[in-house]
């Protein structure tokens, strides 16, 4: 363990964010110089705090599995060196999850019992951060190569994961992203505030250093189909992830105005890095509402903010949760509480327990307001509360129901699921031969840790595969679900 009594005497104490009225005014990240140098000067009195627990529950709840007692000791005994060849041993691209992942770690952390927990996803940041600048980042390229090629279609966390992996392992590789830059969300769905692209660039410059191919504006399914697919090469990987967005049928869903996140957040964060969007969908001085409350609302919430929205409503149809733990969600399971990202400290408000009966229009058959209930526990309307908000623009951040069908999962001919998803087995092969499945494409919409953690088992059932075995670690089953959830 670090130090023997630093839970006892020291608090948790995270990264300081820039002030609001600062960063609503640019795209750059809410951490002033980066998360990972915010956080330098506190970090080894954090890591410190993680004690000898005997069984770490933080590994458990930690989908890749991350060995976080001993990369806390190393950073705290200033082995900053070790602390990141023990983070890369569980976790490809830490400066992703470090940023991104909602830690479900830290909610399992043992001192989280009766006490505040470690601040696990700051320690992580802080090690990949200072190794990237200590130049302990380099790439990995193979001592050998199999003479085996595989395509891996979607450039997400779990595409880049099995990449990479492949890549290591001595495998062709070639990385097939239907968009005209590589990264999947990671590039064009999160913000920039919450991710500068600087941390994707030169984690794909890595890759390519190893040797990953990278292909992208390449609609596979079209542009290559699937039978071509899988002559061309000896395996195929899909993690092209659960795209189809949830809709909301309800009178008045045809008025313009009213749009998926995944239709606003990309052309925003291609203009945030310097590119024009011909005819944008814009919240300047509109009223937004924002239909659904998890991360990808938040994003759009924080982004309607830069954007100089009049005015902005986050709608939830479930309860406010409380600030504590339920007993119906007792430790280590990741509860649902209340929580405040960095955009809900810059404005809008957040609205529980309703649910939304129709959108209005003027004229012009634009949207002018919404019209929404309050309902029970059950989701049941409760009579008498019906009102309405004014909205110029809205939308819909309620999630993914799974992955497109037509196009290239049809043309494999890929068995699915009960809940639509490609099925696979516990080596993440689909039902057609060569042809394995990760992340949300498999398991439908989860976290990044997840997607990460996919990628890197997928890529041992392909290298096992290809070669008859492997050394690659598969740190999860395809249907494995931790205490977390």
């Amino acid at each position: 363990m670090a130090d023997p009594k630093g839970f006892l005497n020291n608090g948790r104490e995270v990264a300081p964010r820039r002030a609001v009225e600062e960063r609503v005014k640019d795209w750059d990240e809410v951490y002033p110089d980066g998360i990972g140098r915010a956080l330098l000067p506190i970090i080894t009195t954090q890591a410190g705090r993680c004690m000898d627990c005997g069984i770490p529950f933080c590994h458990q709840g930690c989908p890749l599995g991350n060995i976080i007692p001993e990369w806390n000791d190393l950073v705290w005994r200033d082995d900053w060196e070790g602390a990141i060849e023990r983070l890369h041993a569980t976790n490809n691209f830490p400066e992703f999850t470090g940023r991104l992942c909602p830690a479900p770690c830290e909610t399992a952390c043992v001192l989280g019992i009766n006490q505040d927990p470690v601040t696990i996803k700051n320690v992580e940041v802080s090690i990949i951060d200072r190794a990237w600048e200590s130049g302990n980042v380099r790439p990995q390229p193979p001592e050998w190569l199999s003479g085996k090629t595989v395509a891996v279609i979607g450039s997400g966390p779990a595409g880049l994961a099995a990449a990479q992996q492949l890549t290591r392992a001595g495998h062709t590789v070639a990385v097939y992203e239907r968009a005209d830059q590589i990264g999947g969300l990671l590039r064009y769905g999160i913000p920039e505030f919450k991710m500068e692209k600087k941390h994707l660039d030169r984690r794909l410059d890595q890759m390519k250093r190893e040797g990953t191919v990278f292909r992208a504006g390449v609609d596979v399914g079209r542009q290559l189909s699937g039978p071509q697919l899988v002559d061309r090469f000896d395996a195929v990987v899909l993690a092209m992830g659960a795209t189809v967005a949830r809709d909301l049928p309800v009178p008045g869903r045809e008025l313009a105005g009213i749009h998926q996140a995944m239709e606003f957040l990309p052309q925003a964060n291609r203009v945030a890095l310097g590119a024009s969007v011909e005819d944008q969908i814009l919240a300047t001085d509109k009223d937004v509402i924002i239909i659904g409350g998890g991360d990808t609302g938040a994003d759009c919430l924080g982004t309607s903010i830069r954007q100089g929205a009049r005015s902005i409503t986050q709608l939830e149809i479930m309860a406010q949760p409380s600030e504590a733990r339920s007993e119906g969600q007792p430790w280590p399971t990741y509860p649902m509480t209340f929580r405040v990202s960095s955009a809900h400290e810059e404005g809008g408000e957040r609205v529980y327990a309703v649910s939304t009966t129709e959108f209005l229009g003027d004229d012009a058959d634009h949207v002018s307001a919404l019209r929404l209930i309050e309902v029970d526990a059950r989701f049941q309307p409760i009579e008498g509360t019906e009102r309405e908000i004014p909205a110029q623009l809205v939308l819909f951040a309620m999630g993914f129901t799974g992955p497109e069908q037509h196009g290239l999962i049809e043309q494999l001919g890929v068995e699915l699921d009960e809940r639509g998803n490609v099925a696979r087995n516990s080596t993440y092969a689909s039902s057609v031969e060569g042809v394995f499945v990760a992340g949300d494409v498999g398991r439908g919409q989860s976290l990044i840790v997840w997607a990460i953690a996919e990628g890197r088992a997928a890529a041992a059932g392909v290298d096992a595969y290809l070669t008859g075995s492997t050394t690659l670690p598969a740190p999860v089953q395809p249907h494995e679900r931790p205490l977390v959830v």
